[in-house]
């Protein structure tokens, strides 16, 4: 593979060489355990895998002509609620103005096979064939949070691809599964009517995370008790920013006008408020962050064995506590 000629294409916003890309990325994940037994004389497809990720984030973090420039906007909420029919919404509304659309949508992988049905963007095929939209489905693999661990990674190729806006649909999450505020620009979480009561509402986690609100499926009955329960629960904390409440049928593309209006609304808040820098610092710390700790991750795999085993006897046997195990399995690491 020549990276160098791959993120070029990527540049040049050619589908194919985008996806090679996010599959490389994807890819580097399965082979981080290898990676770290190479060391040790484990096979050599992971190091060259490892390699090609490195080359290529390399080009596309230093060559990048706009880094960090694409809005990134993260669509959440319980299974059912319509977020990848909202996505696909906001796919049309974006598109009316002339911007390039990139979209990652995350499915949940299952726990006994690691597959994932993908099946998210079956309800975006009407932009399929759309050359200035991309959508691609990532599985989770078992990453906690709602995202996929190579959702960061892929939001640099589709910004050097030339996506103007990025949306970022996450797996249907509970009430703690909040990464997805800590990646995007501005976080949209999605309800509908009926699927909770005034306490659902009250609970920390999902809301906390929101800068706009949308109750979908508006054409049902209880909607505007939804909505009097979010505007009670926002009105409670006085933050710089109150999540407005924005009322959809997204199926029918009602209420569109009205989301785009919220979400310009709040990027024009963040870049008057200096918000914007501090959260794409913030998001460039947590990508260092987490490409360290799973370098780290990968190490500690090949110690798992006999060392780790060893250990464990030994606490059963009452010869050590669990802190002096765990200091002795990080020396191993220096």
């Amino acid at each position: 593979m020549d990276v160098r000629e791959l993120v070029g294409q990527a540049r040049l916003g050619r589908p194919r060489a985008v996806a090679r890309l996010i599959s490389l990325v994807e890819n580097a994940v399965e082979h981080a355990v290898e990676n770290a037994v190479e060391d040790r004389g484990g096979p050599a497809g992971a190091n060259q895998t490892s390699r090609a990720l490195r080359e290529a984030m390399a080009e596309l973090a230093t060559g990048a002509a706009r880094p960090y420039s694409a809005r990134i906007i993260g669509l959440t909420g319980s299974p059912g609620v319509g977020k990848s029919t909202s996505t696909g919404m906001l796919i049309r509304a974006f598109r009316r103005r002339g911007s390039r659309v990139g979209v990652l949508a995350v499915d949940p992988s299952s726990p006994f096979t690691g597959g994932a049905l993908l099946g998210d963007r079956v309800r975006m095929q009407d932009h399929a064939t759309d050359p200035e939209v991309f959508i691609r489905s990532m599985s989770s693999r078992g990453h906690l949070g709602g995202l996929a661990w190579a959702t960061p990674q892929a939001l640099r190729v589709l910004e050097a691809a030339g996506c103007d806006v990025i949306l970022v649909e996450t797996v249907g999450v509970g009430q703690a599964e909040v990464d997805i505020a800590r990646l995007a620009d501005t976080t949209v979480v999605i309800l509908a009517p009926g699927m909770g009561d005034g306490v659902q509402a009250a609970k920390a986690g999902i809301l906390e995370v929101a800068d706009v609100l949308v109750v979908n499926k508006a054409d049902r009955d209880g909607v505007q008790a939804t909505v009097r329960e979010l505007r009670n629960m926002t009105g409670l904390v006085e933050t710089p920013w109150r999540p407005p409440i924005v009322t959809t049928v997204a199926s029918k593309g009602e209420g569109a006008d009205d989301l785009l209006a919220a979400l310009d609304k709040h990027q024009a808040y963040l870049e008057e408020s200096g918000e914007a820098r501090r959260r794409r610092l913030a998001r460039a710390r947590d990508e260092i962050e987490a490409v360290a700790l799973a370098q780290l991750r990968s190490r500690f795999a090949v110690l798992h064995g006999d060392r780790l085993d060893t250990l464990a006897e030994r606490l059963l046997a009452a010869e050590t506590d669990p802190y002096a195990a765990a200091d002795d399995l990080i020396a191993a690491l220096r």
